[in-house]
């Protein structure tokens, strides 16, 4: 089965402060399943580094005040194209953050405090069938 996951969960240095974070149940999830790694906000033209960005409203706006939502929407419209392009029912994707989180994401004050709702991404692969998980539930999937 082909699986999405946030190229950054693989250690890809693509965050927006240029790290990466590499979780240690890639190994054996890529044993199991073909990883089709991505970044939304590079995908969409973003650069590494970047300013962090929060949902405020509908939009998608720095800790300096640019509006970035279209670069968010670029790129989840980008990753749609590979899930489509190689049948990807299941995405992993890197919690709370604007784009890839599912559930929570911070809450627009850049304050650490976090809300209930979905990132740009992770809410347009639920709204075309993709299940949407975060690192921390790797565990629930066989």
């Amino acid at each position: 089965m082909n699986v999405l996951i946030s190229a950054c969960l693989l250690g890809v240095n693509c965050r927006y402060d240029g790290k990466g974070m590499f979780i240690k149940r890639a190994n054996a999830l890529k044993d199991k399943y073909h990883l089709v790694p991505v970044c939304p906000e590079i995908f969409g033209g973003l650069k590494i580094p970047r300013e962090p960005a929060e949902i405020i409203g509908d939009r998608v706006i720095t800790k300096n005040g640019e509006d970035v939502s279209e670069n968010y929407k670029r790129g989840a419209e980008e990753v749609l194209k590979l899930a489509k392009f190689y049948n990807c029912k299941l995405a992993i994707l890197k919690e709370r953050s604007p784009s890839c989180g599912y559930g929570k994401i911070y809450d627009g004050t850049f304050s650490g405090k976090v809300i209930d709702g979905n990132g740009v991404t992770a809410e347009v692969l639920v709204e075309n069938g993709v299940k949407v998980i975060g690192e921390s539930e790797i565990e629930t999937i066989s």
